[in-house]
């Protein structure tokens, strides 16, 4: 009997009843590799979020545990007294705004660089898999350890490096691998990786919020290498990826392989069999890529540049304390944009970018001139921001999933998971000097 499957055209949306990859039933372990993929995000991004949800304490750490450098009157004393909202008649005498020597783009930039720069060689070595996650294992285990026992700036500095380079390996290696799997595995990464924005922030906030001390958070975030290796040793089953990508696929669901002749391809749809081939190719990516770095520098120019400087005195929560909420708001916004790819898909992420770019002009103009009357409309503002950043992120790389072919998309995952690194390194870049030129901006009255 003719499979229902077997007789009709795939679709490029994911989990509906005429799909081959997606509706027969004989694929019994596709579950592992969902989840696995999922556990994968979670883990490959946690360290990442974590240094940066971190990045106000390690600069006080930095600067000998000030984080108030410029502030004439420090505020956190009050802040831990008062638990209501600000009265009219309060007056704080800032003489100067609250801000750190460095800004957190600072750590931005040790938190990136080093992701940038082995994604942009990644793409052009051999996926060997097992290697590159055990140096990804490896490394952020590394990077959580020398961040907690940090005694000299370097040493703090190193950490976060570690940290993302194995970030940055693990995302190259597990999307260009998520070639050779059914399809709906770039759902769950993407949706692994915006559960890491919450777990990231979120757990250090709350147990820094319980007493613990950030060098205590950190070694306690140990488990999470270990579970990275579990998900990808023990859970994942594994493809052999000296095989193209769609026959390891065929073989996972029990289906006879079929040989490919690619000399009957259109030349467009081969594999690129050397370097001059694959660095010719790159400019038809641009398509993916540059949305994505714009969406990427915009949102992280605001997180790293402006969040510091976006503080409301006198309420419940300290400037430290705000900082690591708008990172927990901001990170629970990617999580639910990234899991709702199979709900809903967007084409068009350029326009993703021009709201984040709206975005960038109300918390400029909140950051110098403080109008926001309420912390609460910045909280909502921040989740928006969150929902464009991780919508551009998963549709960007569904659509390469769906959209290129399949010789070539093992490369074009690769070399288009360099875009948000790109765009958050200058984000970082851009952050450093506009953080400072605020900072020596007249007080303005919310802090008089």
């Amino acid at each position: 009997m003719t499979d229902i499957g077997e007789a009709t055209s795939p679709s490029v949306v994911p989990l509906t009843e005429n799909d081959p990859d997606q509706a027969p039933p004989k694929d019994k372990g596709l579950w592992r590799d969902l989840v696995a993929y999922w556990i994968l995000g979670l883990c490959n991004n946690y360290g990442y979020v974590v240094m940066l949800t971190a990045a106000h304490d390690i600069l006080k750490e930095l600067e000998g545990g000030d984080g108030h450098a410029k502030s004439a009157a420090p505020l956190d004393g009050y802040d831990v007294a008062n638990t209501t909202a600000r009265a009219d008649d309060v007056t704080f005498g800032y003489e100067a705004r609250p801000c750190n020597k460095l800004s957190t783009g600072a750590i931005l930039l040790a938190d990136i660089l080093p992701a940038l720069a082995v994604k942009s060689i990644a793409s052009f070595l051999p996926l060997a898999k097992h290697v590159r996650i055990f140096l990804c294992v490896a490394a952020a285990a590394a990077g959580f350890l020398l961040t907690a026992f940090a005694t000299v700036e370097w040493v703090l500095f190193v950490g976060v490096i570690a940290t993302s380079f194995s970030s940055g390996l693990g995302e190259a290696t597990f999307l260009a691998y998520a070639t050779y799997f059914n399809k709906n595995v770039i759902s769950t990464w993407s949706s692994g990786t915006g559960g890491a924005g919450i777990a990231g922030s979120l757990s250090y906030t709350g147990l820094t919020g319980l007493g613990l001390t950030p060098k205590t958070t950190i070694l306690i975030m140990l488990v999470v290498p270990g579970l990275e290796a579990a998900a990808f040793w023990l859970l994942l089953r594994h493809k052999d990826t000296d095989k193209p990508a769609d026959i390891s696929e065929q073989e996972a669901g029990n289906e006879k392989p079929e040989e490919i002749d690619y000399n009957t391809l259109p030349e467009d749809e081969r594999p690129l069999e050397n370097w001059n081939q694959r660095l010719r190719y790159i400019p038809s990516l641009f398509i993916f890529m540059i949305p994505l770095i714009l969406v990427y520098l915009l949102e992280y120019y605001i997180n790293q540049g402006l969040f510091e400087l976006v503080y409301f005195p006198g309420i419940w929560l300290s400037q430290s304390a705000q900082y690591r909420w708008y990172q927990v708001i901001y990170q629970i916004g990617v999580f639910i944009s990234r899991s709702s790819v199979n709900l809903i898909q967007f084409r068009q992420v350029w326009i993703m970018a021009v709201f984040q770019f709206l975005n960038v002009v109300y918390f400029t103009f909140e950051a110098v001139y403080y109008f926001t009357p309420s912390i609460w409309i910045i909280f909502v503002l921040i989740l928006w921001e969150g929902l464009l950043g991780g919508g551009g992120y998963v549709n960007t790389f569904y659509r390469i999933q769906t959209d290129v072919p399949t010789a070539r998309r093992e490369y074009a995952m690769m070399v288009t998971s360099i875009s948000d690194s790109v765009g958050i390194a200058l984000a970082g870049i851009a952050a450093i000097p506009s953080h400072n030129a605020i900072c020596d901006l007249p007080v303005p009255d919310r802090l008089l």
